[in-house]
């Protein structure tokens, strides 16, 4: 499951052992993500995805728009068409 981690400013996803991230920055208008990792051993796996998926489903809930700060995240929502509302 995705979490917010406020202190460190990104969403986290615990997988084998290790910690998937999104680092973000807030503004007035939107959260705007600005770099994703996923442990180097496990990529391609979809991880990346998932994390994006938890992490939009958390900004939804706060009511706040999304700006894709990097291309993994431009990509994802150019082929989610479900998450057009939340794009700032």
């Amino acid at each position: 499951m995705v979490r917010d981690n406020k202190t460190q400013n990104r969403f986290e996803l615990d997988v084998e052992g290790g910690v998937a991230f999104a680092n973000y920055r807030i503004t007035p208008a939107a959260v705007i993500i600005t770099h994703m990792e996923t442990p180097r051993a496990l990529r391609g796996q979809g991880i990346a995805s998932k994390l994006v998926e938890g992490a939009l489903a958390l900004i939804r809930a706060d009511g706040r728009k999304v700006i894709a700060g990097c291309g993994f995240v431009v990509d994802y929502l150019s082929k989610h068409s479900a998450y057009a509302d939340m794009v700032g």
